[in-house]
């Protein structure tokens, strides 16, 4: 069983930066970070390899950063709009199961 806790959420401007933290309690592969919005499915933002290989949605290439140290995974957001506002799962597999964090609400309002 892996654990993942995760931190960094919050209420921004627009334009303003967050960094998220997610924090897994066992070796993992690949790491990623969904988000939530209300009325909305759940979707893929970014994702790192082990190895470091890194993907993102289009939505958010060039604004978000995904970087990750052994089994803990963050993710820099920049210049952040309202269309950002969600809440944000991390979500971490390996070799046969994937694991969800909790969520960690983040808000870009005026």
């Amino acid at each position: 069983q892996v654990q993942l806790v995760e931190s960094g959420g919050g209420l921004v401007q627009p334009g303003e930066s967050l960094r998220l933290s997610c924090a897994a309690s066992a070796t993992v592969n690949t790491m990623s970070w969904y988000r939530q919005a209300p009325g909305k499915q759940r979707e893929l933002v970014a994702s790192i390899s082990a190895s470091g290989f890194s993907d993102y949605a289009r939505s958010v290439k060039g604004r978000f950063a995904i970087s990750r140290d052994r089994s803990t995974v963050y993710l820099q957001m920049n210049s952040l709009n309202t269309d950002d506002t969600a809440v944000y799962y991390c979500f971490a597999t390996t070799q046969f199961l994937g694991y969800w964090g909790q969520g960690t609400q983040v808000t870009v309002s005026s």
